[in-house]
């Protein structure tokens, strides 16, 4: 699977200009008054106004976080967060045993979707497995890199408004939006209608508590409370952070048939005797230790009222037991794929 560079870009749509597919305005609400803007110089304000709010980044506690609808996602945006999210990556490929989807799609397939495509990694690499598909990843950061393959192009959009495509898609893909969704059924109800007949759609996603089977994890250690006040902090904000276990029921419900569900096992640290899971959790404790502060700090901070150095302090202790191997701490993460009936 090859690497791609990230470099940092104000570009959105690595190809030639598309018409932006998730938001329209009937001509009949376009004025026309002699008096208005020309055309040319309101599509200029308009862009000039979609520009500042799409790459005008926040930043707190000395990292940067996304502008458009932050308050839907707690995580930040900055070339640290974006090199952990290409480790997980190659973390979550190689627990599905390097593949990059389980659902059967066709090699034929001609569109796909990518949901929440972060820096745009999974899409890439989907555009070179499958180079006569069309791959559309949408984010609400601009962060995806602009030397892609030809068949892949990036769009801002929240995954949680309406949405308006033009065409269905032959499969739709999703991955890691614990705590980034607030309503997970109407998500799966949307992908449902944008999946054309026959065509898959697979959510692949965490339950974020930990656990062990046979070391010395335990309820209130360090890591175990992490887990329990980040999960206590986004489900006061409304967000789900632990939709792995409810992913196949909420397949179900919005009317998927042939549902599947693997549920995998990703540790951290190398104390797994398993060959490729001593390798995950090796490269899953450098995720998890060296992402912590930006897993951390609006999830404290702001959802739970604490101090940045009381939060320091506890993160402190949140590291030694991501140290300690005799903890054998694992958590669950599950993928489910179902097919839209014909």
């Amino acid at each position: 699977m090859a690497a791609h560079d990230n470099p940092e870009s104000s570009e959105v749509t690595s190809t030639s200009p598309q018409l932006p597919l998730h938001e329209y305005v009937e001509a009949d609400d376009v004025s026309s008054d002699a008096g208005d803007l020309s055309y040319e110089a309101e599509c200029s304000s308009y862009t000039t106004s979609l520009s500042s709010s799409v790459f005008a980044y926040k930043f707190e506690h000395g990292r940067r976080y996304h502008a458009y609808r932050d308050e839907n996602y707690y995580l930040p945006n900055d070339d640290e967060e974006k090199g952990r999210l290409d480790l997980f990556h190659h973390i979550l490929t190689l627990s599905c045993n390097n593949k990059l989807h389980l659902a059967p799609i066709s090699p034929g397939v001609e569109q796909i979707l990518d949901l929440g495509t972060g820096t745009g990694i999974w899409a890439i690499d989907m555009g070179d497995l499958y180079p006569s598909a069309e791959i559309l990843g949408n984010d609400l950061s601009p962060i995806q890199p602009t030397m892609v393959p030809p068949n892949v192009r990036f769009e801002v959009d929240d995954i949680e408004n309406h949405w308006v495509y033009r065409s269905e898609f032959d499969y739709i893909h999703a991955r890691y939006f614990a705590g980034a969704i607030k309503d997970w059924p109407n998500l799966l109800r949307q992908a449902f209608k944008f999946t054309k007949p026959g065509g898959w759609v697979e959510f692949q996603d965490f339950e974020m508590q930990f656990y062990t089977t046979n070391g010395e994890f335990e309820t209130g250690c360090p890591l175990d409370k992490w887990c329990t006040e980040s999960i206590e902090g986004l489900r006061s904000v409304g967000l789900e952070p632990s939709p792995g276990p409810k992913l196949q029921q909420w397949f179900k419900d919005a009317g998927f048939t042939n549902v599947q569900q693997k549920v995998v096992p990703v540790p951290v640290g190398v104390w797994p005797k398993d060959k490729r899971l001593k390798t995950v959790g090796a490269l899953n404790y450098h995720q998890f230790n060296d992402g912590l502060d930006g897993m951390s700090l609006r999830i404290f901070t702001a959802m739970k009222g604490w101090q940045p150095e009381e939060l320091r302090e506890f993160l402190a202790d949140v590291r030694k037991d991501l140290r300690n191997p005799r903890l054998q701490a694992q958590h669950n993460f599950y993928v489910v794929y179902g097919q839209k009936p014909e």
